[in-house]
């Protein structure tokens, strides 16, 4: 496992609950302890990197220890950004009489379904592109296999939709120009032209903007892809606890990763019994349970509570769903 501290990009992934979080911040602190620059990510929307450190860390890069820094990727606002950040763009590609359309439209994008994915995505990359340049190492605290099969998918999307618009966009002008020929021009600026033709910019000179746009994200995405596919790069680590939804969901992600040619370079299986574990040791675990027994109850005291005592087994059948159910709803 020590050799794993040695790869720029550590993923590290797990089922909500398995104790991913504190594992990728352990190994963070690990590296930083050994004098190396290191950058703790999490990509989490429930971000809980702050509680563990009793720290605001929030969107910006922020100091927790030295050789240690810490980043929360925030969804909402990074979706907010990157549709800003297209805004301008856009506005500088068409006439003014369009911009209240662009802000109309891409408001409304936000709504829809993969523009917040499609953000964080874009921002996870440009964040891998820290490793081995700002930082010896990042490591992200995510849910690895949903974010790594878009990333290592997009720059093929990404290709087909900007060779398909510039192909578009190459038919257009080749159009426009012939009905100038046939005396059908347009007036520069008018109603129909205002998408198609910017007041302060020549034909060339826009399309060439529009395509460096386009190109810079695809390598940006292309880069990213390629870090992690590089075992000597990125490496992917595992955790779950020693129960069923956990294997199962592990099994899962493995052979998804594996499918998309990403190997798992371990597992860290949390939460086992250690074998010295006796009455000394359950006494100890009991007495720590009590204090945050304490702590619920008089935090929430005004909300009805109940008390699930752990089982000796999974639960997974109809009797064991069933005997928690009755001790939910008593």
């Amino acid at each position: 496992m020590n050799e794993l501290l040695t790869r720029p990009l550590l993923f590290v992934g797990g089922k909500g609950g398995v104790g991913k979080t504190t594992t990728a911040a352990a190994l963070a602190l690990r590296i930083a302890d050994q004098g190396r620059r290191a950058l703790l990510v999490s990509t989490d929307p429930a971000h809980s990197l702050a509680d563990l450190f009793g720290r605001t860390i929030g969107d910006t890069q922020t100091e927790l220890a030295p050789s240690l820094w810490a980043l929360e990727i925030d969804p909402d606002r990074q979706a907010d950004a990157h549709l800003a950040a297209v805004k301008d763009r856009m506005k500088g590609l068409v006439h003014p009489r369009a911009y209240d359309e662009i802000d109309r439209q891409l408001d409304l994008a936000k709504l829809a379904p993969g523009t917040m994915e499609a953000a964080m995505l874009e921002r996870m990359a440009e964040v891998m592109a820290l490793a081995g340049r700002d930082y010896d190492h990042v490591v992200f605290d995510t849910a690895p296999t949903g974010h790594t099969v878009r990333l290592l998918s997009l720059p093929e999307v990404m290709a087909a939709w900007t060779d398909g618009l510039l192909g578009h966009r190459k038919r257009s002008a080749q159009l426009d120009s012939a009905l100038r020929h046939l005396g059908g021009g347009r007036k520069r600026g008018d109603d129909l032209s205002r998408l198609e033709n910017a007041a302060d910019h020549d034909e060339g000179s826009r399309d060439a903007r529009l395509n460096e746009i386009l190109q810079e994200r695809r390598r940006k995405l292309v880069r990213a892809r390629e870090q992690l596919l590089d075992r000597a790069v990125c490496a992917f680590l595992l955790v779950l606890n020693p129960d069923r939804l956990s294997l199962l969901e592990t099994v899962k992600a493995h052979k998804v990763l594996e499918r998309v040619s990403i190997s798992v370079a371990g597992l860290v299986v949390n939460r086992v019994l250690p074998d010295e574990a006796d009455g000394e040791f359950l006494l100890a675990r009991r007495e720590q349970e009590g204090s945050y027994l304490e702590e619920i109850d008089r935090t929430f005291a005004s909300l009805p509570r109940v008390r699930v005592p752990l089982l000796p087994c999974d639960v997974h059948e109809f009797e064991t769903l069933r005997r928690l159910g009755k001790a939910v709803a008593v």
